[in-house]
Order: structure tokens, then sequence, then C-alpha cells
């Protein structure tokens, strides 16, 4: 009797990587187990994005999501070799927002100060590669400086860049005016001024509301610094 067996090269090589992945982990496991060691293995540093590129079978996008799968199962995973693998995840798929997502939302949020800005940074910097594309998660990034931080500096840091960096006019009034209502934190009276002032002469605010919005705004600020 003969059997309905596919060949190996019909079967998705996203799948093949997996499970690839899956023995490999299967493998260090068992060696684990063996040596008697209490504890699950610590997260292995990075490989980069061109090993991980070279382990992709053509399918980057699949490969980058199951190397943060692969992160995921580390509850408190060293910082750095963290940092290194969503870093290369994003190499690997450039467009790919989740390793942002679990920096700026997931990391960044711990309650250890020192690994939140590590992960904090890590947004800014890969901001920096795509504006436009990842400005909500340096936006983020600003509220958590501000509010869990209470750093106004590095917030102001991370507000300046979504003004000087960000060109498309997708991004809503209230992450364009961050650094205004910083800047008045710090009691920067006349540079949030200047700031409500360029922003009205620009020509990039078009909706009337939040035209007058910042008119009323500009009128409160000249009130309290007469």
């Amino acid at each position: 009797m003969t059997r309905d067996v596919r060949p190996i090269a019909a079967v998705p090589r996203w799948v093949l990587a997996l499970l690839g992945v899956s023995l490999a982990a299967q493998i260090g496991w068992q060696a684990l187990r063996d040596t008697g060691a209490a504890a699950p293995p610590e997260l292995a540093p990075a490989p980069g994005a061109q090993g991980l590129r070279l382990a992709s079978f053509a399918e980057p996008e699949a490969t980058a999501r199951l190397a943060m799968v692969y992160v995921q199962s580390y509850r408190t995973p060293d910082s750095a070799r963290l940092l290194g693998w969503l870093r290369s995840a994003l190499e690997l798929d450039p467009r790919g927002q989740y390793p942002l997502f679990l920096a700026a939302r997931v990391y960044a949020e711990a309650s250890d100060p020192a690994r939140s800005r590590l992960a904090l940074e890590f947004v800014y910097r890969e901001f920096l590669q795509d504006p436009n594309r990842r400005w909500p998660w340096l936006a983020h990034a600003a509220l958590l400086a501000k509010h869990r931080l209470k750093d106004l500096p590095l917030a102001r840091r991370y507000a300046q860049a979504l003004d000087r960096h960000v060109t498309t006019r997708a991004v809503p009034l209230w992450a364009r005016q961050m650094e205004i209502f910083i800047l008045e934190d710090l009691n920067e009276l006349e540079a949030a001024k200047i700031m409500i002032g360029g922003l009205l002469q620009s020509g990039a605010v078009e909706d009337p509301a939040e035209l007058r919005f910042l008119k009323e705004r500009l009128e409160e600020l000249e009130s309290r610094t007469r």
C-alpha cells in the first residue's frame, strides 16, 4: 500500500525554520536537564541580522517573528542580549513594528529604571532610522520618560526628535505639541510660546479646532509671562 507523502520542497520554508528553532531549543533543554541544572538557560547572544537572514530560508519576516517568540520565552533576559535580538529582528524586517512594541510597551515599562532607560534609548535610536513610521513608539517613550521616570529633560529630548524628524502630516496634534507641554512643565514658557507660534505660522496645522486650541494656548502662555 502506497502512502501519500508530501515532498520536503512542498513545505513552506518558514515552517522548516520553525522546526529548526524548535529542535535546537529541545536539544538545548535536554542537555541542560542531563547536567542536572535547575534553571532554564539564559537568552543566547543575538546572532545578528545576517545570521538570521542566512537561516531564514528567504522568509525574513517570518523568521523575525519567530525570533520575537523566542525572546519572549525568557521572563527577565539580559538587557544587552535582549536589545541585540530586537535590533536584529528589525534589521531583518525593517517594516516590522513588533520589536519596537516590545521595547516601548513591555521592556521599557519594567520596574527597574536602568532597564527602562536602555529600552527607551533603543526606541529612540531605531526611530531615527524610519521616523515617519516609527514615531508612535518614540511618542510613547516620551510619555514614559515624563510620567514614569520623572525625567523631563529626557522626555523633551524625545519630543524634540519627533518635532525635527517626522515629516508626515499623519502625526496627531498631541504628538506634535508634546514638547510644548514639556517646556511648560520645565517652566520654559517663552520657548513654549515660540514653538506654538512656529506651528501657527508654518501652515502645518489646518484643522480649525486644532488652530483654535493652539491660539488659546498661546494666549494663556502670554498672560502667564506678562
